[in-house]
């Protein structure tokens, strides 16, 4: 009689029938399996995980740096204004917001909110795409933090991986201020400390309620929602903003009444740009309107423009020095009153060269390149002479009203505006004379259109932008649109030549109010413009000619 060991007694209770009892063993088995799975995955995401540096929390985009045409580093942007703040300098109203609209259990999650995340993965599965990330402050940071943009299922497990590790690592107000310090708030700034001067022109410490509710307002869409591109979506976010804080309990309705009333201190449109150089604000109004259609939000960025830093430099310094004569014989009270404006850009490209908005810009940003229209009097002449070419009409030199005679008024405005002059006009023969409201800029194309064969090229300043990594983020395209017929080009510029000096055609209004310099050459056509903002007569047309003369011999 040999020995058996006592068999174990099956753990399949008895009314699980013989054939299924398999099935239920591995059913049995399911969870161990699960847990076996979901450890391993956590162990591997761990380890992803540890691969990246907690340190780099603390470390915020570089300032970007912006180079001349010819590779030479130029100035910065981004980051002028920007300063790490601690958590004392940041408002509770901010903070509160700041909850109400994007993570309302920031205080008391480990970093991962189970519910909203259950959430939105049911959602997601529903709609068979990303449309819900229920991401909570921290995981946010852990986005911004390591650039981790895909939308995927593997960026998510990683992202809550880091998450985790950076609420073991940071205390909350840390991981708090760590966020508001970091993420992008629109118009080129990094952290909350930058956009509250930016567009508020005070430090974060002193934002109002209204305006702590509008920048929050501003994070889930900075370009879109910036109260500089669109003050009524900014609006409809910063009432948004209003209504979470209620139904979280940190603003009551009577509060909310009274922030309304509260003053919106915006920055005016006239000081939003550096008071470094006109040129310096331009390339920064160009990057903004750049960074927004493209979506760039990082900074480290290298902006090669398209700025000749050397005529720039020349042209600033002009400017500030005596315009003579007219200044000479001015009295104290009109001494520095005379303005100037000068731009030069390349015919072939509309690359804008140099560009100087005014005297001195630390005493007024105010660009008059773009912004003030003054009447071009004999400056209209070679472009008249133009527009007669274009229509196969005789342009007569020495007599303005002849030549726009043989087009009409009508057809001499809608001409104008073919090679980029807006007005307004005046609608009567004297439009043949030069009664046209131009802005320099619009002056300097116009000339581009004349040297380039008859095309338009849109003005601009920023070639190409590339990253941290050397890779191209964006690159102009230079697309140019025909505005004149090739000969009426060519003929108006010879016909330029003959009433030019050396320096270029240089005239000044009947009544010495503004005076106008041209020069065309085969790399650059130049603009300056003399005259007092508020038009009055500068003094001789002799004088204001002679004046215009000496700049324009100098550049």
């Amino acid at each position: 009689m040999s020995w058996k060991p006592a068999q174990a007694p099956s753990r399949i209770p008895k009314w699980v029938p013989v054939k299924l009892r398999g099935c239920f063993k591995v059913l049995l088995m399911l969870p161990l399996l699960a847990m076996l799975v979901l450890l391993s995955v956590g162990l591997y995401y761990h380890y992803l995980s540890i691969q990246y540096d907690l340190d780099d929390v603390t470390k915020i985009p570089e300032r970007s740096i912006v180079y001349d045409r010819s590779g030479k580093e130029y100035t910065a942007v981004h980051g002028e204004r920007r300063r790490l703040i601690s958590r004392e300098e940041i408002p509770d109203t901010l903070v509160h917001a700041l909850y109400a609209r994007e993570d309302a259990n920031f205080p008391r999650h480990h970093g991962v909110d189970v519910r909203g995340l259950a959430r939105a993965t049911l959602r997601n599965i529903k709609d068979g795409k990303f449309t819900q990330g229920a991401s909570t402050l921290t995981m946010q940071l852990t986005r911004n933090t390591y650039e981790l943009r895909a939308k995927s299922l593997h960026r998510k497990f990683l992202e809550i991986a880091l998450t985790l590790r950076l609420e073991r690592r940071y205390s909350k107000d840390e991981i708090l201020t760590h966020y508001l310090n970091r993420i992008y708030f629109g118009a080129g700034c990094h952290g909350v400390e930058q956009a509250a001067q930016t567009y508020f022109g005070r430090p974060a410490a002193e934002l109002n309620t209204a305006e702590c509710a509008m920048i929050v307002g501003i994070i889930r869409g900075p370009h879109v929602f910036s109260p500089f591109r669109n003050l009524e979506r900014a609006q409809d976010q910063q009432d948004d903003v209003y209504a979470r804080m209620v139904a979280a309990g940190s603003l009551t309705e009577v509060s909310v009444e009274e922030a309304r009333l509260q003053p919106l201190r915006l920055v005016p449109k006239e000081d939003r740009g550096s008071s470094v150089s006109y040129a310096h604000m331009s390339i920064r109004y160009q990057l903004y309107n750049i960074l927004a259609d493209h979506n760039i939000r990082d900074g480290g960025l290298k902006i090669y423009t398209t700025i000749d830093s050397v005529a720039q430099s020349r042209c600033e310094e002009l400017l500030r020095e005596s315009i003579t004569p007219i200044e000479d014989g001015a009295d104290a009270e009109s001494e520095n009153e005379v303005q100037a404006a000068v731009v030069s850009i390349s015919p072939q490209t509309g690359a804008v060269l140099a560009i100087c908005g005014g005297r001195d810009v630390g005493e007024s940003t105010f660009n008059r390149v773009y912004r003030s229209k003054r009447d071009l009097g004999n400056a209209f002449r070679p472009f008249l002479h133009a527009l007669a070419l274009e229509r196969n009409k005789v342009a007569i030199v020495d007599s303005s009203v002849q030549t726009g005679r043989q087009l009409g008024v009508d057809e001499t405005m809608r001409l104008c505006r073919r090679i980029g002059f807006s007005g307004p006009f005046a609608k009567t023969e004297d439009l043949y004379r030069g009664s046209l409201a131009v802005s320099p800029m619009e002056l300097a194309m116009a000339g581009a259109i004349l040297k380039d064969g008859g095309k338009k090229h849109e003005p601009y300043f920023i070639e190409k932008i590339t990253d941290l990594h050397g890779r191209t983020l964006y690159e102009h395209r230079i697309n140019p649109s025909p505005s004149l017929s090739p000969h009426a080009g060519e003929d108006a510029l010879g016909k330029y030549k003959e009433i030019s000096s050396e320096y270029g055609y240089i005239s000044s209004t009947s009544a010495a109010r503004d005076g106008w310099g041209v020069r065309i050459l085969n790399d650059s056509v130049t603009v300056v413009w003399l005259g007092y903002d508020k038009p009055k007569k500068m003094g001789e047309r002799e004088d204001v000619i002679e004046s215009i003369r000496r700049l324009m011999a100098k550049f």
